[in-house]
């Protein structure tokens, strides 16, 4: 079978065979074709696109390109959780030490950021030492014996996804949603997952700013998913703003701490965490339903037995598990900039991506993906949509290494903002789920 064949099949609006897109994955994960021939089919998939059962396939295909998990039984069931990605969402942080409190093993892939939107590895990293890159042998042990990990996809996961998804991403082929679908759930069903739940951003913080177009997505992820025979729900959760009041990643990390000491106050972040959590656990078996499973998350931030795994997962991981309790061993920024409301009112924007982009600015965000991190900068966000503001009081604190950054920072910021005179009406974090 020649590669060009493929090309020039999908070219001209063909469907593939199983066996063809089979053919695509092997290439992509062992080089045996050039860039230029995976990019040209990669394009003609963007113009012609997949059906359901090409997707379903390429996605097979792409999880069986290197190895899985292979976990085995480790006497509880494997549920993870993928965000589309957006701002101030660092809700695996606290998400995953909770559900393996409540009972699940929970092997969490994840990925870095770029853009406006944050990454949990980058987050992850900003503890001293914390080690996302591990190979098979190490998760495995890891899985076993605390039955959590946060890891970052390695060379023998999916390496299709790895060598396609640099590709897309250079040859402005990203938005190709049977491409998008692929990729997410072909490291997932690398995972051999009992349960997955899909955390599907929806607003102007999102990669789909409109509910419909996010509701497209979340269906054909749902409709492949079962197709692979993984259980899986998505929840449409809210990203006109930032989530939370931090922006950055050593910031997120001490939010995430907030959470599972069951102090702080970011009410649309905890309403996530329960909300992924809460159908996690319903999906794998463990709650009756899904406000039961929130419930029992709920029980483990009392009881501060998610706090007790974080801390292990941290030390497990080579990282200065002391950041636990004293968050302030966590890295700083040289600089910051308390920035006041202009005048009397209320809240009524804070543009999620205005926001991002401010975090870029400070050093917290990649430009590019060889940008060099700050992990110390971003954003405490004092004030947000529906909050009262008087004119002079602090609505941000930045965070940055030098005057530049700070001034770059503040600028983005106050293109967000929007201060009213009447209240908005508060929008809820969770707006749908499907299943």
């Amino acid at each position: 079978m020649l590669f060009l064949d493929l090309i020039a099949k999908k070219r001209d609006g063909g469907r593939h065979t199983p066996q063809e897109l089979e053919a695509v994955a092997r290439a992509a994960a062992d080089g045996s074709v050039p860039d230029y021939q995976l990019s040209a089919w990669l394009m003609a998939a963007l113009c012609r696109g997949l059906n359901e059962a090409e997707t379903a396939a390429l996605t097979r295909a792409m999880a069986r390109s290197g190895e899985t998990l292979g976990l085995g039984r480790l006497g509880r069931p494997k549920a993870d959780k993928h965000s589309t990605g957006g701002v101030g969402d660092g809700v695996s942080l606290a998400l995953a030490p909770l559900a393996a409190a409540c009972g699940l093993a929970v092997p969490m892939m994840s990925g870095r950021g770029l853009g406006h939107t944050g990454g949990t590895l980058d987050k992850l990293e900003s503890i001293p030492g914390f080690q996302v890159r591990l190979g098979l042998p190490r998760i495995r042990s890891q899985m076993k014996r605390l039955g959590v990990c946060l890891f970052g996809q390695s060379a023998d996961l999916a390496p299709a996804d790895r060598a396609l998804y640099a590709l897309r991403d250079a040859t402005a082929t990203v938005p190709a949603r049977p491409l998008i679908v692929a990729s997410i759930l072909s490291k997932k069903a690398a995972e051999e997952l009992d349960a997955l739940v899909l955390d599907v951003k929806v607003g102007s913080g999102a990669i789909f700013r409109d509910a419909a177009s996010a509701r497209e997505l979340a269906r054909a992820l749902i409709k492949t998913a079962k197709s692979l025979g993984m259980p899986t729900v998505a929840v449409l959760t809210a990203m006109e703003q930032p989530l939370g009041r931090y922006v950055g990643n050593a910031l997120e990390v001490r939010q995430a701490l907030e959470i599972l000491n069951g102090v702080g106050d970011a009410p649309d972040y905890l309403d996530c965490t329960l909300a992924l959590g809460g159908w996690m656990l319903k999906l794998a078996g463990l709650a009756t339903s899904a406000e039961r499973g929130a419930d029992m998350m709920r029980a483990r931030i009392a009881d501060r037995s998610g706090l007790r795994i974080f801390r292990d997962i941290v030390k497990a991981q080579g990282g200065d598990a002391r950041v636990v309790d004293e968050p302030d061993r966590l890295p700083k920024a040289r600089r910051s900039r308390a920035l006041a409301a202009p005048r009397d009112g209320f809240i009524t924007r804070l543009d999620a991506r205005g926001v991002g982009r401010a975090g870029i600015f400070l050093g917290a965000g990649r430009e590019n993906k060889d940008s060099v991190l700050d992990y110390g900068a971003g954003l405490v966000l004092a004030k947000k949509v529906g909050d009262r503001v008087r004119r002079g009081e602090t609505v941000a604190v930045l965070h940055a290494a030098d005057a530049a950054r700070l001034e770059a920072g503040a600028r983005e910021y106050r293109a967000a903002l929007t201060i009213g005179p009447r209240a908005p009406r508060r929008a809820p974090t969770v707006l749908e789920v499907l299943r």
